[in-house]
């Protein structure tokens, strides 16, 4: 988390840094595709992670590529892009909360939201980076 901060913040990032981000990025994304072979949500919650994991890992190489060039305004753009898909695997965690405190009314069990879920998540984080970006170019 540290790690995107310093990296979208407007300041010189040394190569280290920024080395580190683009490794633990790829790593979380790799790591996604291992952690999906079972997934409790099914093929919901793998699409999920499929859809956006891919969205990660495209966005950190063209970040990357953006950086080797040296165009570092297009290079923070992507990364931003990254770090929003990113900070979607923790934007599951609420929903996923009040899809549990409501069970009971619901009567939906966790094989049947954590792909709803999943993708609620994900795809709240995407929208919110996209509509900063508009807004912000």
């Amino acid at each position: 988390m540290v790690l995107a901060v310093v990296v979208l913040r407007r300041v010189a990032v040394s190569a280290a840094v920024k080395g580190m981000f683009y490794a633990t990025g790829t790593v979380t994304g790799i790591t996604a595709y291992a952690m999906s072979a079972y997934a409790v949500g099914g093929w919901v919650e793998r699409s999920a992670v499929f859809v956006f994991d891919t969205w990660i890992l495209i966005s950190l190489a063209v970040a990357y590529r953006w950086a080797v060039r040296g165009e570092i305004a297009r290079e923070r753009v992507w990364s931003i892009r990254a770090v929003g898909v990113l900070l979607g695997i923790a934007t599951t965690r609420p929903v996923m909360g009040v899809f549990f405190a409501t069970m009971s009314r619901t009567h939906l069990v966790p094989q049947q939201f954590f792909g709803m879920a999943f993708w609620v998540g994900f795809l709240a984080n995407v929208l919110v980076v996209e509509g900063w970006l508009l807004g912000a170019l």
